[in-house]
């Protein structure tokens, strides 16, 4: 399925509510919204119904509020660094476990985890309050109150058409498609358990799942009441599975203040991973990066020969978290933070492939492979002997930058003339998040590329 999923800490995958960056601007932005802060009855119901459920307590800390910007867990007495503040068992938790035995009989291996639980929703949605999940499946957000791009519009869409995402989303599109045809025979089959679910059902239901499930030892779960989290980008809290006991629990890594929202890490994600997969972005997220592709020109006559070391000494990338791979020549560019440094954030491989780019002759491609040999196997990992080729090399990828930085900037002064509002201008602000992102760090590796070539001459 083509959603992110993490097994060893389970990592959080979507946030019902605004996230935050810092805990500088959580806490600003919570005392100004608490005089706009109203705590519902029904949040308090929730709690009693999930501990009913476990037979035992899910937290002494916290409490359900609905703040401005949502859902949120606070504190309800002084919390210190260390504290267990969240408990929830593995028996209360949603997992492909929970499908009936005559409907998984009839899921092909094919299908994953992800669309299994989603089918797990679908059922239990048709079922309403005669659902044992029901408290919980009324509070996930409905059809329309998401903004992951695969709910974008085509329109919506081109606005990040320069970014990665745009080709992710359209090959995230088309795997749910894949996995709903692969079980459309069990929507007809059992009428009864699923009603009229369609195509739009399955893709809102996996979207859940994929945004809001965490990885264990005892699989891809659901966690009631670990989603009223929100994010902090700089918090060492995540959830965590203990075999031992039986359950997902949090550790608090820092105090709070009675009435404090309690937040925590989902995970060191960049804005492409949180708009596709969580449905939001930060304005200034330290974990940006940006995915781009250096390809081989098509007239250049040894072509075939650097195709053939491309594929023999560069190490693809593995696949991400939702099972996508990555051809051999994409690479992660993340922030270089000096332009005299090291240029930590450009690839090794990615600088090694602009040094076989430059070779014009089979000679010179005949001597990185010997000088491989000789060294730790890698090619063109140390510095050309010929310096005109050392810039050469690092000019082309200049070049390639400098192509990508114009592409976001004419994208960004294209955000500004459009008049959007209402979810439009949500989508807006997230693009302009993504490119804004992107654009400081291909700027930052640019400068960093301009004085490396420049100290070569």
């Amino acid at each position: 399925m083509p959603f992110r999923v993490r097994t060893a800490t389970a990592s959080r995958w979507w946030s019902l509510h605004t996230v935050f960056n810092t805990h500088c601007l959580c806490r600003n932005l919570y005392y100004s919204a608490l005089s706009k802060r109203q705590f519902s009855g029904n949040c308090d119901d929730f709690l009693q119904w999930l501990e009913r459920k476990a037979a035992c307590s899910i937290s002494s800390s916290l409490f359900i509020g609905n703040s401005s910007y949502g859902r949120s867990l606070f504190a309800s007495k002084i919390i210190q660094t260390g504290d267990c503040i969240l408990k929830v068992p593995y028996r209360v938790q949603i997992t492909a476990d929970n499908l009936l035995p005559e409907i998984r009989s009839l899921i092909g291996e094919e299908v994953g985890n992800i669309a299994k639980l989603a089918t797990v929703i679908l059922i239990e949605k048709k079922l309403g309050q005669g659902s044992e999940w029901y408290p919980y499946i009324s509070c996930l957000p409905q059809q329309g109150e998401l903004h992951n791009t695969v709910f974008w519009t085509e329109s919506e869409l081109e606005m990040i058409r320069p970014s990665s995402v745009y080709q992710e989303t359209i090959d995230q599109k088309s795997q749910i498609e894949k996995d709903f045809l692969a079980i459309k025979h069990i929507f007809e089959c059992s009428h009864q358990s699923f009603g009229d679910s369609t195509y739009k059902d399955f893709m809102h239901a996996c979207t859940l799942v994929g945004s809001r499930a965490w990885g264990s030892t005892n699989g891809l779960a659901l966690i009631p009441f670990a989603d009223f989290l929100n994010h902090d980008g700089v918090s060492e809290a995540i959830v965590m599975s203990d075999d031992d006991k039986q359950c997902s629990e949090i550790i608090a890594d820092r105090d709070y203040a009675p009435g404090e929202q309690v937040l925590i890490r989902y995970g060191k994600f960049s804005n492409a991973t949180l708009m596709l997969d969580f449905g939001f972005t930060i304005p200034y997220n330290i974990y940006d990066q940006v995915q781009i592709q250096f390809d081989i020109p098509k007239h250049d006559p040894l072509r075939d020969m650097k195709l053939e070391l491309l594929h023999q000494y560069f190490i693809p990338p593995p696949e991400d978290m939702k099972g996508l791979s990555h051809p051999v020549n994409s690479f992660s560019i993340k922030e270089v933070k000096s332009d005299s440094g090291k240029g930590k954030g450009l690839p090794q491989s990615l600088r090694a492939l602009a040094r076989v780019l430059s070779c014009t002759t089979s000679q010179e491609i005949d001597n990185l492979i010997a000088e491989a040999a000789q060294t730790d196997g890698r090619l063109a990992r140390r510095p050309l002997q010929d310096i005109s080729k050392e810039i050469q090399a690092h000019m082309m990828l200049l070049s390639l930058f400098i192509q990508l930085i114009e592409e976001r900037s004419v994208a960004i002064m294209s955000l500004d003339s459009l008049s959007l509002c209402g979810r439009f201008s949500v989508r807006k602000l997230m693009a302009q998040d993504l490119l804004q992102g992107e654009l400081r760090i291909l700027k930052s590796a640019s400068a960093w590329l301009e004085n490396y070539c420049f100290s070569m001459t």
